[in-house]
């Protein structure tokens, strides 16, 4: 019986997603930009607070005040502290989570759709995003913490090359600042507070809201959250990246793996390009054991495990990257290749075959991103946050089956040109 129902709910759900997700859109009466999705397929409600306070606005010279601040943000606040909170959460089977990353800083809320249990996990929700309190003791554990994990990424290859590589694609833009330990032990527990005041704001905030409640309630609970938050105003971005000539960066490191990425700033978040770069993409190296990348790269020469490439659209032009680990002595080789595959694929772009194989795959794993109420709150939060249209989910496979080869030629000519390639390597001969 439990494997008919849960195959029951898996079939109900699938069955949602293929038919389309249906986005309620409004601003609250304190700014605050709402996105509601009704789902009575579980007693379940999802919700999730964005706001604009990620790492690109840290203040020069306090890199990591954004994911501090988040991380302190749910450690005690209005009249619970940090036990508190917890425990009321476990008492009604609740949970918060959320984070901190390049654009944006996220509370998430997961419960149960009775309204006991809903009421009282909300309203745990409000108070965190509305009153944390920054403990001073608690703002100096946290503060530790983070510093002994910073100094002991420090040791880690993997870790030295992610940073070496967004400071080389951005010099001159916060997305190449990256947390040092120096850089946090240096902040002060009143930076955090002038953080959630300027960017923890109503005009600052998309909400979602996707479960089984009425568009009445989403209304109701999505204003209470809001209602309590500074109206403020939209957070003032920096200016636009600037893609700089491309240079060879090399940290010398023991490990035995050298780590290799190879890339440059391309597209942002809502640039009609982006789906012809996914659909070629899936043929360069996003299509795992398919792509050309894994076929030369380590099926043929064995050089690597694993290569892969991807496109990471931000607020701003985020990278398009390559990424690969190989001994230490094939590092030259393993770069070399690398981008004669990349230059291979700008030239003649896909194959009819493997453009037809890219739409398959793309098209056909599309449902599984929208089968799960907390699959399609990411989606749905993503669509707000980043202002992308509300009918994004629903066109999203006619968009891909559209992409032709001429198309995927001509948005990879345009974004990734290999004389502005950042290639940056740790740990080689």
């Amino acid at each position: 019986m439990k494997k008919l129902l849960t195959a029951i709910i898996a079939l109900l759900a699938t069955q949602s997603a293929l038919a389309g997700v249906k986005i309620e859109h409004w601003l609250s009466p304190t700014g605050a930009r709402v996105y509601f999705v009704e789902s009575r397929v579980l007693p379940i409600l999802d919700v999730q607070v964005d706001f604009a306070a990620g790492s690109m606005f840290d203040p020069p010279g306090k890199s990591g005040t954004a994911a501090l601040t988040r991380s302190v943000l749910g450690l005690g606040a209005g009249k619970l502290d940090e036990t508190a909170i917890a425990e009321q959460m476990a008492d009604i089977g609740a949970t918060l989570g959320g984070g901190a990353d390049t654009d944006r800083a996220s509370v998430a809320l997961r419960t149960l759709a009775a309204a006991d249990k809903r009421d009282a996990a909300l309203g745990v929700l409000q108070t965190v995003v509305q009153a944390p309190r920054f403990e001073a003791a608690i703002f100096e554990r946290e503060k530790a913490r983070t510093v002994a994990g910073l100094k002991e990424a420090m040791t880690r290859p993997d870790s030295i090359a992610g940073k070496a590589f967004w400071a080389a694609m951005y010099p001159e833009h916060p997305y190449g600042r990256t947390a040092t330990p120096e850089s946090v032990a240096a902040l002060s527990r009143e930076d955090l507070v002038a953080h959630h005041s300027r960017y923890y704001t109503a005009a600052n905030a998309s909400i979602t809201l996707v479960g089984d409640i009425s568009r009445a309630e989403a209304e109701r609970f999505a204003e209470a959250i809001a209602a309590g938050l500074s109206r403020g105003a939209p957070a003032t971005l920096p200016p636009a990246p600037r893609v700089v000539p491309g240079k060879a960066v090399r940290v010398e490191h023991p490990a035995s793996q050298a780590h290799i990425h190879i890339g440059m700033p391309a597209i942002e978040r809502g640039n009609p390009d982006f789906f012809p770069l996914i659909v070629g993409n899936y043929t360069l190296g996003g299509g795992g054991f398919v792509s050309r990348l894994m076929k030369e790269v380590r099926d043929k020469r064995g050089y690597a495990y694993s290569v892969s490439s991807y496109f990471n659209p931000l607020r701003q032009a985020g990278p398009f990257q390559i990424g690969l680990q190989t001994k230490r002595a094939q590092a030259k080789d393993a770069i070399a290749l690398s981008r004669d595959v990349l230059d291979g694929f700008l030239k003649d772009g896909p194959s009819a075959e493997e453009l037809a194989a890219a739409k398959a795959n793309l098209t056909g794993s599309f449902p599984l991103r929208l089968d799960s109420n907390k699959k399609i709150l990411d989606n749905v939060a993503m669509i707000g946050f980043y202002g992308l249209p509300l009918d994004y989910l629903d066109n999203y496979q006619q968009k891909v089956q559209a992409v032709t080869v001429d198309d995927v030629k001509r948005a990879f000519s345009s974004y990734v040109r290999p004389a502005d390639l950042m290639t940056v390597t740790v740990a080689a001969d």
